[in-house]
């Protein structure tokens, strides 16, 4: 990569893991050049606006997201090992895995911080890529079906939205909570899905 692009992978980087904390209103061109030693004015560059830098988070995580739970879980075959790949990644994602950001889920913290707000770009933005992770879950659990995994009968959108209900419970039992039996029981609601669809 040229410096340049070199420059923008760091500071996203350093922009998505304060966000993981203090949610995408948190971070600032001045708090991320302090935390860079770079200049305001050099960081300004990069994005030109704070919804634009906002936006450019939501993509690198997107990306990262992808890289990191989505691509490794197609790499399952169909059917219940894909679909148990892709929660124990988004787990990890969330959690303590060496490829976990530092607040945990990005998506989690921003989706509660612009949920109940008005329509805007980053909103939106938000949305979509949202939407864009339940239709693979969905994706995977109709390939399951087809392959004679999963009942013929079952709801693709259903299980994509309990799917993201035990991740989100995870999140508050493990990080709000504090609860040692976090994993346990969101490990236990994960198999009763499982079990709910089942050929």
């Amino acid at each position: 990569m040229r410096k340049g692009e070199v420059t923008r992978e760091t500071v996203l980087r350093e922009a998505l893991a304060q966000a993981s904390r203090v949610g995408l209103r948190g971070i600032t061109i001045g708090s991320l050049a302090d935390s860079l030693e770079m200049s305001k004015s050099g960081l300004f560059a990069h994005f030109r606006s704070k919804e634009a830098l906002q936006e450019a988070v939501l993509d690198h995580a997107a990306q990262a997201f992808g890289r990191l739970v989505v691509q490794p879980a197609l790499q399952q075959p169909r059917g219940e090992p894909r679909l148990r790949a892709v929660f124990e990644r988004w787990l990890g994602w969330d959690g303590d895995a060496d490829y976990a950001q530092p607040g945990g889920c990005i998506f989690i913290t921003v989706t509660t911080e612009f949920d109940d707000e008005p329509d805007s770009p980053v909103r939106d933005h938000i949305v979509r890529t949202q939407r864009d992770l339940l239709d693979s879950i969905e994706t995977m659990v109709r390939a399951g079906v087809a392959d004679g995994h999963f009942r013929e009968d079952t709801d693709a959108g259903q299980v994509a939205h309990e799917l993201y209900g035990i991740v989100l419970a995870h999140h508050f039992a493990a990080r709000m909570m504090r609860d040692p039996e976090a994993s346990a029981r969101t490990h236990a609601a994960f198999e009763h899905l499982l079990a709910t669809i089942r050929s």
